[in-house]
């Protein structure tokens, strides 16, 4: 009560005409963070729905639970792997065994431990840096902090590669706010996913930090190699042979970013957003559709000098980014298709090109991340042809 006596209190030098009243946009972010929003309309027409922003960003935070904490076991459990051969250093190893918890990969409580101290400092440079843009950008517009940010940061975190250096985390996530976000408005005006666009940026400006072996595993002189790049250069059958299983995929305990890596626990966010109607099950469809389909094709044709066109499409949702990018990527609501015959088309353009990026490709094994963006780039277009088909279609009938 006396929080909120307090919030009222100063209120007024926020406002017009206030002491403060340029800050506004900080005292809103702060006060409709702790209690809910006090705005309501005052013109017709009047539509009572319990969603509303907060609400939205929220559950799509708590839906990626299962990844944060699958997350931050996988890259303990891969840390501690390989300081068993190559050995402990760096101020994280210290606070391990300052705490007396060890390296023992079969301990799951010492990997989380490990994995927490890795991702902690990737997800509050994430917020910090993205943050001040974010307040710069509201206070110089005037308008509200929205709270997609916490989901853009936290999506940005999951995605990331546990030996990103920290200033390239701030730039990046910098990168993708102002360029992916602000500079077409703001939430709701962007076209492009902010988390993809700042993860891209650090991908093509630091390859040497983003791609290849050596960054997964936080670990000198460790190099591990994902199973897509085991795919891509002998084959998918040769996966078990470098001690990849599909169980091993689908359950998350190999090479990976943070949360990319655990299929299942992907699954467990896409159940709690269709459950909650936060996530479009036409995209999900649509996505799967594509995929399918387009590599079930390719199994067909075959190649005798590109071993990525024997993958089957049960391989391809488990390894890499896919089941991620499926669940919380896809079926983001504002860069995606608006109608529901463009979900579909949307769905399946991503479905498609990340099997064309993935095989045809052979410089650039992931392709989610790309072919996501590309269906960004598009959903507009499909959504104005769709509508124009639906005039048209209309007009005949009142003819």
């Amino acid at each position: 009560m006396g929080l909120r006596s307090f919030f009222d209190r100063i209120e007024p030098q926020f406002l017009k005409g206030g002491r403060f009243e340029k800050y506004f946009p900080v005292y809103e972010m702060v006060e409709s963070f702790i209690y809910t929003p006090k705005t309501v309309t005052t013109v017709a027409p009047h539509a009572r729905s319990y969603i509303d922003m907060k609400r939205i960003m929220t559950y799509v935070v708590i839906a990626t639970i299962p990844c944060i904490l699958f997350g931050m076991y996988n890259t303990g459990l891969q840390t501690n792997m390989a300081i068993a051969e190559y050995g402990a250093s760096g101020w994280r190893a210290a606070i391990i065994e300052a705490l007396g918890i060890g390296f023992n990969p079969a301990n799951p409580l010492a990997n989380i431990l490990h994995g927490l101290l890795y991702f902690l400092p990737i997800y509050i440079v994430t917020l910090i840096a993205g943050g001040i843009f974010e307040v710069i950008f509201a206070v110089v517009r005037g308008h509200e902090v929205n709270e997609g940010f916490l989901v853009t940061s936290m999506l940005y975190t999951l995605i990331m590669p546990a030996s990103a250096p920290l200033w390239q985390v701030a730039l990046g996530i910098i990168f993708g706010v102002v360029i992916g976000k602000e500079v077409f408005g703001g939430t709701g005006k962007n076209f492009l996913n902010p988390a993809l666009v700042g993860r891209a940026f650090l991908y093509f400006a630091y390859p040497a930090q983003m791609s290849g072996d050596r960054i997964w595993t936080p670990v000198d002189g460790f190099s591990g190699a994902t199973a897509l790049s085991v795919s891509a250069s002998d084959g998918v059958a040769s996966l078990p042979e470098h001690g990849i299983s599909w169980m091993d995929a689908f359950v998350g305990t190999i090479q990976g970013s943070f949360g990319e890596t655990s299929t299942i626990a992907c699954l467990l966010g896409l159940a709690f957003l269709l459950a909650t109607k936060i996530a479009n099950w036409r995209l999900i469809v649509g996505c799967l559709g594509g995929m399918i389909a387009f590599s079930s094709l390719l199994n067909v044709i075959g190649s005798d000098s590109n071993p990525m066109f024997a993958m089957p499409w049960y391989w391809h949702l488990v390894v890499g980014g896919y089941a991620f990018g499926l669940v919380f990527m896809v079926t983001e609501p504002v860069s995606a298709s608006h109608t529901n015959v463009g979900r579909y088309i949307y769905g399946a353009l991503i479905g498609f090109m990340v099997v064309m990026i993935r095989v045809i490709n052979p410089a650039f094994p992931e392709g989610m991340m790309l072919a996501i963006l590309f269906g960004n780039v598009f959903a507009p277009l499909i959504d104005y042809f769709v509508v124009q088909a639906n005039i048209k279609r209309r007009a005949k009938r009142n003819v």
